[in-house]
């Protein structure tokens, strides 16, 4: 198995090499060269498998003979060992078609760990064949760094810094991050939003000095490795509910368009996927392209559901690869203007492919704070903000009679001021979190400049390997 760039002026590399990259040297986003397919009886060989075999049985066709599934099998036992459902990703039924896969039972009560808790162990296992260390920079909206954090704290052959706009998390999401004192971790608060930070670190991967200087390595969903392990839980959700044998629809709230790229992966492996649904609050970016071709961006709104308050959604450039024939110079082309002028140029037919099978919706925060009451009234079920954003767009556009699966993508405890909003009261924090209030935080605040982010990594590189 081996990777090439969505804008084709990096050397392709192997799985182990993409891990260890994260972003290409051209700025491009690393795909497969070609992608695995699933027969139905491969599929329906599948079924019964718990959640660590599936994982490990289905990643394996993106690591090759870098890492063998023999291998990747102890780590994905250990990945999930420590989340708090026995099934990992458990389904729950809210109507006759209509499901929710909870994906917020890792350490830090978000879908991010499901791929994190992962990702870290492949770092520490790729490191130890390789030998020497990395510094990891990774941009988040709120669920990313704290899941990072959680993944890579204490680990001796890793640094990692993230960064965080500065206060556009919810509390929780901020001290879940801020409040670890492993020496290995350094937060920084940026003054501006996610697409700030997110382009912070993709100046300092184009930084070529530097990035060979601290040995620099990706986190965030620019990373393939990402990708490739959230694909297992839709084919969880999938298998239990029939497939390959019978069609499903998933619906996910997106910001980066990285967990809505997993389930089209999924798809592009096999599996009966029908529609993507792509819920969006007021940055509704992807739901304005879904709608009108309209890929242009705009400033940056602050939400209830602030992990997709998010105008640059990094992981379309995959799609984008795919809708274009892959061609690289088109995308290369496409994601250069979009740069430059904040409008992307897809031609009516790669839109028209796109619209065949993704839908987009967007919800204000009134209709978010509506689905959370409506959703609790009627099952007694309560959902996340962003989760919400996901309901909301599932009973817009969700097909008749065909089964639906919303991605469950945060515990609502993690945003108690807007669940208070909606229902009148506060959820609690699971036990391992329940003094998180009363942690001390640790973290530094800087303006959105390279100089002054890159000399905050590199001393922290410099302290750690020290």
């Amino acid at each position: 198995m081996r990777y090439v760039s969505t804008r084709g002026g990096a050397e392709p590399r192997d799985f182990e090499g993409v891990l260890l990259a994260g972003l290409a040297e051209d700025g491009g986003l690393f795909v497969p060269e070609t992608w695995p397919e699933l027969s139905a009886a491969e599929w329906r060989a599948l079924r019964g498998l718990d959640y660590p075999a599936l994982a490990a049985r289905l990643i394996a066709r993106f690591t090759g003979p870098a890492l063998p599934e023999a291998e990747l099998l102890p780590l994905c036992q250990a990945a999930y060992a420590g989340f708090a459902h026995p099934a990992v990703v458990p389904l729950v039924q809210l109507g006759p078609h209509l499901f929710v896969q909870e994906l917020f039972h890792g350490p830090t009560l978000a879908f991010k760990d499901l791929a994190l808790q992962l990702v870290g162990r492949l770092f520490e296992a790729s490191l130890a064949k390789r030998g020497g260390e990395i510094a990891i920079v990774g941009a988040t909206s709120g669920d990313t760094g704290s899941a990072a954090i959680a993944a890579c704290a204490g680990r001796a052959r890793i640094r990692i810094a993230i960064l965080h706009p500065d206060g556009r998390t919810s509390e929780v999401q901020r001290r879940q991050m801020t409040t670890v004192l492993a020496p290995n971790v350094t937060n920084i608060a940026v003054a501006g939003s996610f697409d700030d930070c997110q382009d912070l670190v993709k100046a300092m991967f184009a930084d070529t000095p530097f990035r060979e200087a601290v040995h620099l390595a990706a986190v965030n969903s620019i990373n393939w490795a990402r990708i490739a392990a959230q694909i297992p839980y839709y084919a969880a959700a999938a298998l239990a509910l029939g497939a390959p044998d019978r069609e499903i629809v998933f619906a996910v709230p997106t910001g980066n368009f990285g967990n809505v790229l997993a389930a089209w992966a999924a798809r592009r492996m096999g599996l009966p996927v029908t529609r993507l649904i792509v819920g969006s609050n007021q940055n509704d970016i992807l739901a304005r392209f879904l709608a009108a071709n309209d890929m242009s961006r705009r400033a940056v709104v602050p939400s209830l559901s602030p992990s997709m308050d998010i105008q640059v959604s990094s992981n379309f450039e995959r799609l984008l690869f795919e809708l274009l024939d892959r061609d690289p110079r088109a995308t290369a082309a496409a994601m250069q203007q979009f740069r430059a002028a904040g409008q992307m140029p897809v031609p009516d037919a790669a839109w028209r492919r796109a619209t065949a099978l993704f839908a987009g919706h967007a919800v204000d925060d009134a209709a978010t704070l509506a689905e959370i009451r409506r959703v609790e009234a009627s099952s007694g079920y309560l959902v996340d903000p962003h989760t919400a954003v996901g309901m909301a767009a599932a009973r817009a556009l969700s097909p008749q009679g065909i089964q639906t699966v919303v991605a469950a993508t945060a515990h609502p405890a993690k945003f108690p001021d807007a669940i208070e909003a909606a229902v009148g009261r506060r959820p609690p924090l699971p036990s391992h979190l329940a003094d998180l209030y009363d942690r001390d935080e640790h973290y530094v605040r800087l303006p959105a400049e390279l100089g002054r982010i890159e000399a905050v990594v590199r001393s922290a590189s410099l302290r750690n390997a020290a």
